[in-house]
């Protein structure tokens, strides 16, 4: 049986074929669910291109998370639809760039509240409109976010860096109060990625730079299959279990203080040598 068998997904923030949103909604169609994805102004053109290249085609939803009408509108076509939801995605994020690139001490309120509201009150919004269908999943709903280690602060990354720490209680908050009524939030701190919202993020090269050396299992910045596959684990009923959980898929980065030292490395490529040559003692 598949892992996400006659599931009924809703994915949000589709807006390339290199993003987690994507990998994740074709992924969930090959593990046996049914996609909806959403879409949101000038975008949303681009997300119905976006989704005719997924296995199965899936339909596209107009939903500004920060508008309760549309909220409310997408769970009532969801409501008529499926009656129910099993899973939700929650892929969105909007740092404007006067809140960027090294400019955290002279960022306006204003652009760190746009920050806060975009991209971490809206997994509350999104949990809030959907929880009654969330509810009726046979099994238990799931809402999964997208998340970057928020513990340290980071280069460049300034208020979307808080707005992940943001992220984090709120997913913390959502578990308290969903757990009671049999549904799971869940996020999954990623490793760095060329996406669209990387490629907005000044020294953000830099920044990714440091997993080159650091991360333990190594990384690809353009393979983004591996978070995907743990999302879909989330969705999933083998996480009954789980929630308010924080899953690093980061190649091992943040386990690490600081970088392996190059003489640390060879001597474990010496190591391992000697451990697996014949005729070695």
């Amino acid at each position: 049986m598949m892992l996400l068998q006659d599931r009924r997904i809703l994915v949000t923030g589709v807006l390339t074929e290199s993003s987690i949103a994507f990998s994740v909604a074709r992924r969930a169609q090959e593990e046996g669910a049914e996609v909806v994805l959403t879409g949101f102004g000038r975008g949303m053109r681009i997300t119905e291109r976006i989704a005719k290249r997924l296995p199965s085609e899936a339909d596209v939803l107009e939903l500004d998370v920060n508008d309760p009408d549309q909220l409310e509108s997408v769970a009532g076509e969801l409501d008529t639809r499926w009656g129910s939801l099993d899973g939700l995605l929650h892929a969105i994020a909007f740092v404007p760039a006067d809140a960027l690139g090294g400019r955290f001490l002279t960022a306006p309120a204003e652009s760190a509240l746009a920050a806060f509201q975009t991209s971490a009150f809206s997994l509350k919004a999104l949990a809030s409109a959907f929880l009654p269908l969330l509810e009726r999943s046979d099994g238990g709903g799931a809402i999964v976010g997208l998340d970057f280690d928020a513990t340290v602060a980071w280069p460049s990354y300034d208020w979307a860096g808080v707005s992940k720490a943001a992220l984090e209680s709120i997913n913390r908050y959502l578990a308290r109060d969903l757990g009671p009524r049999g549904v799971r939030s869940n996020l999954v701190a990623a490793g760095p990625l060329r996406t669209v919202a990387a490629s907005n993020i000044e020294g953000f090269d830099g920044l990714a730079d440091a997993w080159h050396r650091q991360a333990p299992l190594g990384w690809s910045l353009d393979d983004p299959e591996p978070v995907a596959d743990a999302c879909l684990f989330l969705l999933s009923p083998l996480a009954r279990a789980i929630t308010g959980e924080i899953v690093h898929v980061d190649g091992g980065y943040h386990a690490l203080g600081a970088p392996l030292a190059p003489p640390a490395e060879a001597q474990l490529a010496e190591a391992t040598d000697a451990a697996t040559s014949p005729g070695r003692e």
